[in-house]
This record gives structure tokens, C-alpha cells and sequence, in this order.
């Protein structure tokens, strides 16, 4: 296999890999004594049928795809490694085949994202917001309050009308004009009032209701509704209320203190207390961290790859979903309620994405301009630590970890450094004060 290596837009390079005769031939071999068992010929048993009969029948071509995978397979990586340190891939490459593909003339094409050429003016002497947050004893309470109702019994009410917190279920059938639209149309439809999950008016036109009545809620979709269709449209929803489910929430006091794992409900207190303040650390930090690399993206130019954006907005897309799961509502009914699909609503996630892409770049470009490293007895208190904490001699945990493991210790101390020494160099302020 030869191949070449030549710059494309936006931090992409092409691999173009040529392959021999006996490469392709070779690989095609493969292919074939892999899949034939796939393929029935008469007069010979599945599986068993020559390759140039299997091919007559079912068309030269046949074994191709498998063929061009195993050689992208097989020698990718091999390029990669051949060329590190002149360019780093962040994700899959694209593959396609070189112009006039034939048997004389196997090529096979990769784009391949890389890690952009970066050009940072400024990472020192800037101004950044520094975020603390604190826990209140009305943080407690809130938190409280949410494991009761985590811990609560749902019931049916059958003696008073829907109010908010309750869950019903309800058809409705949303017009405008006078003309049902799509996605405003459901039944058996379960909705927690007060979630917020439909249009304002809606859900406040549904409290008050009374089990088997029907009645008409006038909405107005916002400006900015997704479905251009619906911007700014009176509708009319007709809303049958079929069942009220309430939540019952237990009694604070010991014994329920005493389930959740705390003797009494000042222990129960002291430890919500103790998890809030942790995370109250985490945020503080996290979006400290945020700022920094924010405000220092201003002063950095990078053309950031397509297949990272993408990948980032399908990350924040998923995440969207499984929230949407978690309240028993299917992706594709919400999608169609707002009138959109799941493409065009990934690109509200574009310009967050972008955001987030740079601000990784950032990052490790300062690691590797300022030659942060990992020492070997850094991740060996690292290891020490992890073994305590789960009652094992470091030799003994350090046997069963997974080399990949220490890799991610060292990037973790390399980003930990990065972040001592940018707080140290820049100068942290209240976020009101970076604003004046």
C-alpha cells in the first residue's frame, strides 16, 4: 500500500491510499471466505459455492464493501502512527473512492478531521469571572423536599379538580383557524401540570378541570416558536381530562430519616448538607473553569473541524432526549409537537457546540504550549488514592487497571496544572465585577 497525505479545508487532511492488484485480490479472498455463507447458488451448498460463481450471480461487485473495509481497517491506523506528530485525527474520517475506481486502480480516500493549527495572543492578565457558590439551609429544605417527593406514593383523585403538581391524562386537539395542525393532536396523553412542557396558558387551562370534562383553552404560541407556521398564532386547544393522578409525600421524622440511611433527621440534614456543598464545589469549579477558557477563545483563532461541531450537538441532542425519556415522553412526539424534526433541531445546538469545541481546543493547545506533564509519581498518588478508597494495596489495584486508566490520570493532572497556573496568571474577579 502507498499512500498521501495533503492538507483539505477546514483542519482536515486526505489520506489517499492506493492499493496493489494483489492487495485488492487478497482482501476480496477475505471478504469472500467470510461472508459466502450468506450467499446460495444451485448445485452447491450454502456456503460452498466458488468465489467467480458467487460473483457472476450476484454481480462482481458483491464483495467490494467488505473488501474496501478491511483494507481501510487494516491499514488506517498503520498511516496514523506512520505519521504522528505531524497532524493529531480528532474523529472518524470520511471515506470515499479515488475518481475512475476499478480493479486497476484501487484508491481509497480518508478525510480526516484533525487538531486545528491554533494561535493563541493572549492566555495571561485578563480579567475573568470567578464563580462560589454556597449552600443555604433553604437549599437543604429544597433538597429534602425533593427526596420526599422522590420517595412519595402517586394516587388517583377522583374528589376534586386538577391542580398544579397533579399528572393527568388527557386527549387534546389543538386549531388554528378553525384547521387542526400536526402535532397538536394526542390522547392518552400523561402531563404533570406545572412542568412546563406545553405552550404558556395550556397547562394553566387544564387546572381546575374535573375528571370527564371538555374544554376549550385559548393559547397563543411565543415569537419564537420553532414552527414558522405557528409563530405568534392564536390556537385553540380542546382538552378532554380523562384521570388526575396526585403524589402523597411521606412524613418527615426519623423513621423516614432512618430509610434513606441517617439515624435521625438531623443526620438525614447533615448529610443532604454535605452533598450539596459538594456539588456546590463541583459547579464552582467547573464554571470557573469555563470562563477561563471563554475569555481566553477571544484571543484565540482556530478553524475548528465540522465532525467535532457535529459531534457536540449530538451529544447535547441525546442529552435532550434522554431528559425527554425520563418524563415518559418519546423524542419523535415532541419533535412533532413543536413542529420541527431532529435535524433542524440540532442546530439550535450549533452556536453552544462551537462554544464548547473551542474551549476544548484552547485547552489542550495551552497544555502542550506550555509542555504541562504528568509525572510518574503524580499518577502513582493518584492510583494510591483510588486503591484506598475501594480497600486495596496500590500493587494490587495497580495490576488490574487498564493501561488506558493511567492515561487518563495523567490527562487529568496535566488539566489540573493548566488550571492552577491560569487562575495564578490571570486576574480572577467577582462575575459582577468583570462586567463593569
Amino acid at each position: 500500500m502507498k499512500y498521501e497525505v495533503a492538507p483539505a479545508e477546514k483542519s482536515t487532511v486526505k489520506i489517499t491510499m492506493q492499493f496493489t492488484a494483489e492487495e485488492w485480490n487478497a482482501a476480496l479472498n477475505r471478504a469472500y471466505l467470510e461472508n459466502r455463507g450468506r450467499y446460495a447458488i444451485n448445485g452447491f451448498r450454502k456456503g460452498k459455492a466458488p468465489r467467480y460463481m458467487i460473483e457472476s450471480f450476484y454481480g462482481k461487485g458483491v464483495f467490494y464493501e467488505d473488501a474496501l473495509n478491511r483494507l481501510y481497517r487494516e491499514n488506517y491506523g498503520t498511516v496514523l502512527e506512520a505519521e504522528q506528530g505531524k497532524f493529531r485525527a480528532v474523529a472518524e474520517p470520511a471515506l470515499s473512492l479515488g475518481e475512475d475506481f476499478s480493479e486497476e486502480n484501487i484508491v481509497l480516500v480518508a478525510t480526516t478531521p484533525v487538531f486545528p493549527e491554533v494561535k493563541i495572543e493572549k492566555y495571561t492578565g485578563i480579567k475573568i469571572p470567578k464563580y462560589e457558590y454556597t449552600v443555604t439551609d433553604a437549599d437543604v429544605e429544597a433538597a429534602i423536599d425533593a427526596l420526599r417527593r422522590r420517595k412519595g406514593k402517586y394516587e388517583q383523585v377522583q374528589d376534586r379538580p386538577a391542580a398544579l403538581e397533579d399528572t393527568v391524562k388527557i386527549d387534546f386537539v389543538g386549531k388554528v383557524d378553525g384547521e387542526a395542525f400536526e402535532g397538536g393532536t394526542a390522547a392518552g396523553y400523561d402531563l404533570k401540570l406545572g412542568s412546563g412542557t406545553f405552550i404558556a396558558g395550556f397547562e394553566e387551562g387544564v387546572v381546575g378541570m374535573t375528571i370527564g370534562e371538555v374544554r376549550d383553552i385559548n393559547v397563543t404560541f411565543p415569537e419564537d416558536y420553532q414552527s414558522e407556521a405557528l409563530k405568534g398564532k392564536p390556537a385553540v386547544f380542546t382538552v378532554t381530562l380523562h384521570s388526575i393522578v396526585a403524589l402523597t409525600l411521606p412524613e418527615l421524622n426519623d423513621e423516614f430519616a432512618a430509610k434513606q440511611g441517617a439515624a435521625t433527621v438531623e443526620e438525614l440534614k447533615a448529610k443532604v448538607r454535605a452533598d450539596l456543598e459538594r456539588n456546590a464545589a463541583n459547579r464552582s469549579r467547573n464554571e470557573t473553569e469555563d470562563s477561563i477558557l471563554s475569555a481566553i477563545a477571544k484571543f484565540t483563532t482556530a478553524e475548528l473541524p465540522d465532525a467535532l461541531i457535529e459531534m457536540q450537538e449530538e451529544q447535547f441532542l441525546r442529552r435532550l432526549e434522554q431528559n425527554l425519556e425520563q418524563q415518559e415522553m418519546r423524542a419523535e412526539d415532541y419533535y412533532s409537537y413543536i413542529g420541527t424534526s431532529r435535524e433542524e433541531y440540532k442546530k439550535k445546538f450549533e452556536e453552544d457546540a462551537r462554544k464548547v469545541v473551542m474551549n476544548q481546543i484552547v485547552l489542550e493547545a495551552l497544555i502542550d504550549q506550555l509542555k504541562l506533564e504528568a509525572t510518574e509519581e503524580e499518577i502513582a498518588e493518584v492510583v494510591a488514592k483510588q486503591a484506598a478508597s475501594v480497600g486495596k494495596e496500590p500493587e494490587v489495584y495497580r495490576k488490574g487497571m487498564d493501561p488506558r486508566q493511567f492515561e487518563y490520570i495523567a490527562a487529568e493532572i496535566k488539566v489540573k496544572k493548566l488550571f492552577e497556573y491560569l487562575e495564578a496568571n490571570n486576574e480572577m474577579v467577582k462575575p459582577e465585577e468583570a462586567k463593569a
